[in-house]
């Protein structure tokens, strides 16, 4: 068996109402806490309640969309000024890597963009972040088991990550409950996004006993459960399922990576305002295609096209299925669900080149199962248009 090494927040919880608990934990690891949450502060009234009825002193800051580098720098300065102990990140991706990212520039001197990847050096953080408590409340990031931040740089026109073995957080509440509220579109796309994030690690080189076993529990819960979810938002099994699935996939890619989606998804996340879930569901079908085809033309191993076949077996269900059957799955699922194309989003085909070149430096593009040349990419991306 191939030596490996698993990584994960130092603890996780999950379970229904799991969440009402969060203020004692937070009280545990500090008096001034930070709640990072989305848009709308209503979503973390209870949470502050409770943390305050405990004599907790609370900053609470809202992230409108993707964390910007420029929004996290100054929301660490204001950590730093307020001496705050702890920091809860509570929402969607987006809320989870702001506050893993707050959590780390609070704690490590110096200017903030010297730590970030590729507009930066990647300089590595000589302190451990702040105390990390990370609650979602969509089924699809699983931010709340990496090691990273993706944050956008506008000016530059990119996303890029904060990324360090520190930034894993200390710990994790995974509550099924706080998804319930999920509009439908948004439930399709988080839900595409994690099956992408189980998919892509159990086909990675980097794959391994541990992140197998949870790629294929995953798969097999998000075939039986996102459209149930979609259906009816308060279908408790359903639910359950997603949320397990997503923290399954985040488990996974912390340790074995991802591919070609993600990382075609990074350069058109920071060229196109879209959300990363649709990104990611548009294309997986397409890269799946194209990694197939690949592949066959001699590219591929055989174990990389046996792990394809079987990922036909755990969507469909069936023991004969094969890998083309789950191409024709995930397109089926994709248009059954409404997710917008990438032209919808304002991608032309002029800027395809671009956005294909970009993409080969991706480290995501590390982990596909076999190597796609930049008129390949430009194929999946218009496909995706």
């Amino acid at each position: 068996m191939t030596p490996f090494e698993f990584a994960t927040a130092g603890r996780i919880v999950f379970g229904e109402g799991s969440a009402a608990s969060i203020p004692v934990w937070a009280a545990e690891l500090g008096s001034v806490v930070l709640v990072v949450t989305g848009r709308d502060p209503g979503r973390a009234e209870s949470l502050v309640e409770g943390l305050e009825k405990r004599d907790a002193k609370v900053v609470l800051l809202c992230v409108d969309g993707e964390p910007e580098f420029a929004f996290v720098s100054g929301a660490a300065d204001l950590a730093r000024r307020r001496s705050v102990q702890v920091v809860v990140g509570l929402g969607g991706g987006s809320a989870i890597d702001a506050a893993k990212a707050i959590a780390a520039l609070a704690a490590n001197e110096g200017d903030p963009i010297d730590y970030l990847e590729i507009v930066g050096a990647g300089k590595a953080m000589g302190n451990a972040p702040l105390p990390l408590i990370a609650v979602p409340t969509t089924a699809g990031t699983g931010s709340e088991v990496t090691r990273n931040a993706v944050l956008s740089v506008p000016e530059r026109r990119l996303k890029v990550s904060l990324r360090s073995p520190l930034m894993l957080p200390r710990l994790a509440v995974i509550d099924p409950v706080l998804t319930y509220g999920l509009p439908p579109a948004i439930t399709a796309t988080t839900g595409l996004d994690a099956l992408t994030q189980l998919i892509e690690p159990f086909l990675s080189a980097r794959a391994n006993a541990i992140t197998d076993a949870l790629c294929r529990d995953g798969i097999g819960r998000v075939a039986r459960s996102l459209e149930r979810a979609c259906r009816d938002g308060h279908d408790a099994a359903a639910r359950a399922d997603m949320s397990l699935a997503s923290l399954f996939g985040g488990l996974a890619l912390a340790n074995a990576g991802l591919g070609a989606v993600h990382g075609l998804a990074a350069p058109l996340g920071g060229m196109v305002h879209a959300p990363h879930g649709a990104l990611c569901a548009t294309l997986l079908p397409h890269v799946m295609a194209a990694n197939l085809r690949a592949m066959r033309g001699g590219g591929g191993t055989t174990h990389a096209l046996a792990r394809a076949d079987e990922i036909g077996r755990l969507l469909l269900g069936r023991a004969d299925a094969e890998a083309d059957a789950a191409v024709a799955w995930l397109r089926g699922i994709v248009e059954r669900l409404g997710v917008p194309r990438l032209g919808e989003f304002g991608v032309e085909a002029a800027g395809l080149p671009a956005i294909a070149e970009q993409a080969q430096h991706s480290s995501s593009m590390k982990g596909n199962p076999v190597a796609l040349g930049t008129d390949q990419l430009v194929a999946i991306l218009g496909a995706a248009l």
